[in-house]
C-alpha cells in the first residue's frame, strides 16, 4: 500500500517537528513546510535517518499564493494530498489592545489565520477531487476558545481559526473532507519560551494554573493530531480540540 501523503506547515520546531516526526513513525510520507528551510532540513534528515520518507517545502504561508503552489507541486509529484496539519504560526506582540501596531496585528492574521485559510482553501479543493476524500487538523489553541490578556491578536486570530474549521467541516463532510482544530494549552515548545517560558517565575505561575500541574510535551499533542488525520477519527469532524491539560475547564 502506498504511503499516505501528509503535508505539516510550521514543521521545522515545536508542535510541527514533533507531528511530523509522529507521522513519519507511522508510515506517512511526511512533507514538511517552512519558512525556516535549514531546520525543515534537519527534521526531513532525522525522519529518514530512523527510516521514515520526508521531503522539504519552502512556504511563507501569508504570501499570497504560496500554499496553492505548494500544494500544487505536492500533488504533481505524488498524485494526492491526503492529509495535512496546518500549525505554522506566530505568537506576536504581548501588549494591550490599545497599543497594538496595526501592522503587527495585521501580520499575525496574515499568517495565524488567512495562512491557514489559504492553506485549507487549497487542500480542501485538491481533497474533493479524490475519491479517498481527505482529513485536515488546524492549530489552533486555548485562545481560540478563551482570551488570555495583552494578546488580542492572537486570541482573534485563533477564534478564527476555530469558526474556519467548523465551518468547513459543515461544508465539505459531504465530500468526505474531515475538518478539525487542536487547541494546545502551554507546551514545552520555543514558541512558550518566547513568553513565560522565558522567565521562570512567570512559568510557575502558569503551571500552578494547570489541573495537571506541568506543561505538556510537544509530541502529547503531536499524538492527537495524528489521531485525527487517522482513520481512527473517521467520524470526527468540526471539533476544535483542547490538549491543556484541563486549564480552559476553569
Amino acid at each position: 500500500m502506498d504511503k499516505e501523503i501528509v503535508l505539516v506547515t510550521g514543521g521545522a520546531s515545536g508542535i510541527g517537528k514533533a507531528t511530523a516526526n509522529r507521522l513519519a513513525l507511522g508510515g506517512a510520507h511526511v512533507v514538511v513546510a517552512d519558512i525556516q528551510l535549514e531546520l525543515a532540513g534537519q527534521v526531513v534528515s532525522q525522519i529518514k535517518n530512523v527510516g521514515g520518507s520526508a521531503e522539504v517545502c519552502e512556504l511563507n504561508v501569508a504570501e499570497e499564493g504560496a500554499a496553492a503552489a505548494a500544494i500544487a507541486a505536492i500533488v504533481s509529484t505524488h498524485g494526492r494530498l491526503d492529509g495535512a496539519f496546518n500549525n505554522a504560526g506566530i505568537v506576536g506582540p504581548k501588549t494591550k489592545l490599545l497599543e497594538i501596531d496595526p501592522l503587527q496585528w495585521a501580520q499575525v492574521l496574515a499568517v495565524n489565520l488567512t495562512g491557514v485559510f489559504s492553506c485549507v482553501q487549497a487542500e480542501i479543493a485538491q481533497m474533493i477531487q479524490q475519491e479517498s476524500g481527505g482529513s485536515i487538523v488546524n492549530a489552533a489553541s486555548i485562545c481560540g476558545l478563551v482570551a488570555l490578556p495583552h494578546a488580542a491578536a492572537y486570541n482573534s486570530a485563533k477564534h478564527g481559526v476555530v469558526g474556519l474549521t467548523k465551518s468547513a467541516a459543515l461544508e465539505y463532510g459531504p465530500k468526505n473532507v474531515r475538518v478539525n482544530a487542536v487547541c494546545p494549552g502551554f507546551i514545552d515548545t520555543p514558541m512558550l519560551e518566547q513568553g513565560a517560558g522565558a522567565n521562570a517565575q512567570i512559568l510557575a505561575g502558569v503551571v500552578s494554573n494547570v489541573p495537571m500541574r506541568r506543561v505538556a510535551e510537544a509530541e502529547e499533542v503531536a499524538d492527537v493530531v495524528a489521531w485525527l488525520l487517522s482513520a481512527q477519527s473517521s467520524y470526527v469532524t468540526g471539533v476544535a480540540m483542547p490538549i491543556d491539560g484541563g486549564w480552559v475547564t476553569q
